[in-house]
């Protein structure tokens, strides 16, 4: 088995899935993979990647890891914690196949169990990847010097960094080193990461909130222009405060804005910028906070986007004294061995919420259009309908 864990999943997976079990139990979701680098695939790697995901049936939530989460979480109820020692990965839920050197992968099934695999679906892909061709990674010790370097560099930043690196790993092997190193070397720095095994095996903080398929589903659920706000509410009305990272471009960062009010601004500890001009996004959340009589700098902005040194350089220089900042660094951390890293992603593509008559096609259209997903009539609609 190359996964041994169930907990090796990012945290927002977890906390999402809390939230679907408790809110739509009977939702049901579709999800597909995107080929975004064109990355030709060897023959035999659908057979391989089936069998991958056979193995994760036998995966399940020990009484250690649920001691963990109980301690580490204690916003996720008891009644979760049992449900997930119960959950089983079901590998019917995942059609594969592959025609020449093309994949394909799809996930349906209920939104509550079909949450957990688009995080260990990525980071199988990428493994089996490497493995079926031949390509050769640098070793250990090159592992551990690349990300001494980089963690040392942004310490001297005087920031905070956390791993979000599961998704287009290089390995679970290079993973675990990545992770190790970071926190041997960057104390005061290196805050944790969204890996939930790695968090618990290296004894580090799980780092998280949502992802953007929580306000796709809102959308076909509520309609867009409800989307932001209810998958606001609904937060709210779970975590109480808790987790309050609010992740800002599903719908564009100008609509967001127009409906991240002075209660949800004040309730949320921040936002998470993931696509488009970093500056920009500091400037317009700057700007919100003190139109809204909220001091910026009692709150943080996460910048998740594709980093690198020399952006979070930048965009540390800049925000420095106006607002709080953090970063959430993923493939330069964890795919950095002498290869080249896939671009790959799993989105939802379709929902159909509890009662609906039909399946509702779900979109994400970010704050730069080459990041856009879904039905392209769909996006036209949104676009039309929230005016942009």
């Amino acid at each position: 088995m190359i996964l041994t864990s169930i907990l090796d999943n990012d945290f927002y997976k977890f906390t999402m899935q809390h939230c679907v079990v408790k809110l739509f139990p009977k939702a049901r979701a579709r999800y597909t993979f995107i080929n975004r680098g064109q990355h030709a695939f060897p023959p035999g790697f659908a057979t391989a990647l089936q069998q991958a995901v056979n193995d994760l049936q036998h995966l399940q939530l020990t009484t250690e890891e649920k001691d963990f989460l109980a301690v580490t979480c204690p916003y996720l109820d008891p009644t979760y914690l049992d449900f997930l020692q119960g959950y089983r990965y079901n590998p019917a839920e995942v059609q594969i196949s592959q025609q020449g050197d093309q994949l394909e992968v799809h996930v349906s099934g209920y939104w509550y169990r079909t949450i957990l695999w688009e995080v260990p679906l990525m980071s199988l892909i990428c493994e089996l990847y490497y493995q079926l061709t031949g390509q050769e990674r640098v070793p250990d010790e090159e592992v551990v010097r690349i990300t001494r370097e980089k963690i040392e560099k942004y310490r001297e930043l005087q920031i905070t960094i956390a791993d979000f690196g599961s998704r287009r790993r290089h390995s679970i092997a290079v993973h675990r080193l990545v992770v190790k190193a970071l926190q041997e070397y960057g104390a005061g720095c290196f805050i944790g990461t969204s890996n939930v095994h790695l968090a618990m095996s290296q004894g580090v903080k799980p780092v998280g909130t949502h992802a953007h398929e929580w306000f796709m589903f809102h959308g076909a659920k509520y309609g867009f222009k409800m989307a932001n706000m209810l998958g606001l509410e609904h937060w709210v009305q779970v975590y109480r405060g808790d987790l309050g990272i609010a992740l800002s471009d599903t719908y564009t960062t100008p609509v967001f804005f127009e409906q991240f009010d002075k209660k949800f601004a004040k309730l949320f500890d921040g936002v998470r910028h993931d696509s488009g001009d970093p500056i920009l996004f500091a400037d317009r959340t700057i700007a919100h906070y003190k139109g809204k009589g909220i001091d910026p700098l009692s709150k943080t902005i996460i910048f998740s986007d594709g980093l690198d040194y020399e952006k979070v350089a930048a965009i540390a220089a800049y925000c420095r004294g106006k607002i709080g900042m953090s970063f959430g660094i993923g493939t330069n951390f964890t795919n950095d061995v002498g290869l080249k890293a896939l671009n790959i992603v799993v989105k939802m593509y379709e929902a159909l919420p509890e009662d609906a008559p039909r399946w509702t096609p779900v979109v994400k259209l970010s704050d730069i259009s080459g990041k856009y997903t879904g039905d392209e009539k769909m996006i036209a609609l949104a676009k039309e309908i929230l005016d942009i």
